[in-house]
């Protein structure tokens, strides 16, 4: 009788323990850690306006009249944009300095917004991050909710996406998305940029958030320190006045709006607006513009931030390079009749603002020239 071979005996293995997403990179406990602690960080910005349970899968907001809101519109057109904050950025992340780029990324969407005439709503934010630290990322989305603060729109949702994959470790990006309302009366009463109208300048706070690869190229060449205090700019060291955030203009304009379109209401103050980010002042202005004017900027009109004159002196810099690529002290103008001028100076002062004539309006092709 044939005998079948008895089978052989197989060590057993080790068993492995099994594969967890937070070992793979991504930590599902933190997401859900820095939702509770933003919780009472995001609802300091919203307005009786907003609808909605905190972490719902999309935020919600009211148009309709009604007696609870501090303004209703009677046609309203939504005014939308989205920005991000370049390569200050990486500053942050290398200084471990969280709580100011969310206040950039917010001025960087709203400035834009207001250009329009229309008044910030609700805003957005997009966090991409090597590692989602629940402290770290908590003072980041404070930041962005302290910009919807100073702008006074809601922050009513957001994303953080934790990919190790894509984000260096210690590395991160932040974006946003803004939407506003602005009546379709306003967006129609604008009237042309024409000859003889003067450009009103408002001061930034210094780089704001545009040219910060050649920031970081200067300070390489130059061997300039970070952590130092230079004498140039006064008692703060370098990073700290880098890292300053851009500055939101949201409520000063939309004020002075309303204030001059009361006084001014026969003569159409403003003929255009320009937030001044990346290309500075010579390639922001002229998209106020037609093609048969061009703006005059007087250089000596104002005394740019001391940071400027700083990096182009350690840089090598050219002016005109300088401006073509740093607002150069001025984050924001305001093109106005000349009768009216005195009104929208006298209305920007009304709110805390420092307004000052920086050029005129003369024939030409669309252009705006530093002289």
């Amino acid at each position: 009788m044939a005998r079948t071979a008895a089978p052989k005996k197989s060590t057993p293995s080790a068993k492995k323990k099994p594969l967890t997403y937070a070992q793979a990179g991504v930590d599902i406990d933190a997401g859900d850690e820095v939702v509770e602690r933003i919780k009472p960080i995001v609802r300091r910005t919203y307005s009786p306006r907003v609808m909605g349970l905190h972490g719902a899968f999309a935020g919600m907001f009211r148009l309709d009249s009604n007696r609870a809101f501090k303004k209703n519109y009677k046609n309203p057109v939504l005014v939308a944009c989205t920005d991000g904050v370049g390569t200050k950025v990486k500053l942050a992340a290398e200084f471990k300095i969280y709580n100011t780029v969310g206040i950039d990324c917010v001025a960087m969407n709203v400035n834009d917004l207001i250009v329009q005439g229309a008044e910030p709503l609700f805003f957005l934010d997009y966090l991409g991050l090597s590692k989602l630290d629940p402290v770290n990322t908590t003072a980041m989305i404070a930041g962005v909710a302290k910009g919807c603060e100073i702008a006074g729109c809601a922050l009513i949702g957001g994303e953080c996406a934790e990919m190790p994959d894509i984000y260096a470790p210690g590395d991160f990006d932040v974006a946003g998305f803004c939407v506003g309302v602005v009546e379709l009366a306003r967006t129609k009463s604008q009237p042309k940029v024409k000859k003889g109208d003067l450009v009103i300048g408002l001061p930034s706070s210094g780089v704001h958030s545009n040219g910060y690869t050649l920031v970081r190229r200067i300070v390489k060449d130059a061997k300039l320190s970070y952590t130092k205090k230079y004498a140039q700019l006064g008692t703060k060291r370098l990073i700290d006045v880098l890292l300053e955030p851009t500055r939101i203009y949201a409520k000063e304009i939309i004020g002075m709006l309303e204030m001059v379109e009361k006084s001014c209401a026969k003569r159409q103050a403003i003929s255009g607006m320009a937030h001044i980010t990346g290309g500075g002042l010579p390639g922001n202005v002229c998209r106020a513009l037609g093609n048969d004017v061009d703006a005059l900027i007087s250089s000596k009109a104002w005394t740019p931030n001391p940071i400027f004159a700083f990096l182009q002196e350690h840089g090598g810099v050219e002016t005109a390079e300088m401006f073509r690529v740093f607002n150069m002290g001025i984050g924001y103008t305001i093109i106005v009749r000349p009768d009216c001028a005195a009104d929208v100076i006298k209305a920007l002062r009304a709110f805390g603002e420092k307004p000052m004539l920086i050029g005129v309006i003369d024939k030409g092709k669309g252009d705006c020239r530093i002289v």
